[in-house]
């Protein structure tokens, strides 16, 4: 009943929020066009051969001198701009949907364990916690890329890029999905359902799992939909600045450090173009985590 309930009422708020429905188009779209890039895109930027310097530098089709082949114009190695945004946003999802499950699974375990478990092990994760929670994501990624560039071999270090990449955003995000499943693991143990649980002997596991996590399942997708944005936007600051995916992987934030070289040249296109697309992803996905949230806790409307 409670379902239902709470079901009528998001499609109530979603039908009186035209921005949220935009914004869920959009997100959907760049999803879409992102998942099925080897099959929409005009050319792979991964391959060599589809791409050509005679076309470098092509403007944007609605500027004069441009190329009806090339909608949003090309880079400096001849890269259809729209088949490079739709393979970067593809692997920049990819990234930042890995981190977050990561981050998500890494949390809640550790927060559910320690709300069950207490006294010393819950005094330990939480301050780790309050540790992290003063420095900001980014230095936290930096440091565990720079660690794993340090521990790994120089001929494991390519191979193992994006790997090493979620990780390190994946264990700067993990925090509040802790926080969270601790405070509802505490409230929830005392309640008599779960005592109930408790005197039939059912193993705590099972008790976290089917009996407690189901009820906090709410604010933990807020808490995702938020740091999948957070994710997007770490690893392209992390490829920006060039300690993420390499240049010959075109994720957005890679487009945008190729970009910044041509800012004062005027082939404007190659760097707004892909910020702007960045920009739009993440205000969409943050808009529909601020409408979760709204859903979930009718107290913050």
């Amino acid at each position: 009943m409670r379902t239902l309930l709470r079901d009528s009422e998001a499609l109530h708020l979603l039908s009186r929020s035209p921005l949220v429905i935009a914004c869920a188009l959009v997100a959907l779209a760049i999803i879409a066009g992102a998942a099925l890039a080897p099959w929409i895109a005009p050319s792979d930027p991964y391959d060599l051969a589809s791409f050509s310097l005679i076309d470098a530098l092509r403007p944007p089709a609605f500027q004069e001198g441009a190329d009806p082949r090339f909608l949003l114009g090309t880079d400096d190695q001849g890269r259809d701009m729209v088949s490079a945004i739709l393979y970067g946003a593809r692997l920049s999802l990819v990234i930042g949907l890995s981190a977050m499950a990561f981050a998500a699974v890494l949390g809640i375990g550790l927060g559910l364990a320690a709300g069950w478990i207490g006294g010393r092990f819950d005094a330990v994760v939480m301050r780790i916690a309050d540790v992290q929670l003063a420095l900001p994501a980014i230095l936290t990624a930096l440091l565990i890329d720079g660690i794993a560039r340090g521990v790994l071999p120089r001929d494991a270090q390519e191979e193992t890029r994006v790997a090493v990449l979620i990780v390190a955003i994946g264990l700067s995000l993990w925090v509040n999905f802790a926080r969270t499943a601790r405070a509802s693991t505490f409230r929830a143990k005392n309640e008599d359902y779960v005592q109930a649980a408790i005197a039939m002997g059912v193993h705590p596991a099972r008790i976290l799992l089917v009996e407690i996590l189901p009820n906090v399942v709410g604010p933990l997708l807020v808490i995702a939909t938020v740091d999948l944005a957070s994710a997007i936007l770490l690893e392209a600051t992390l490829s920006f600045l060039g300690v993420g995916l390499p240049a010959d992987a075109p994720s957005l934030g890679t487009l945008i450090r190729i970009g910044m070289q041509f800012l004062l040249s005027g082939e404007w296109w190659i760097l707004w173009v892909p910020t702007a697309f960045l920009v739009v992803l993440v205000v969409a996905i943050n808009v529909l985590g601020d409408f979760l949230r709204d859903v979930f806790n009718p107290r913050l409307r």
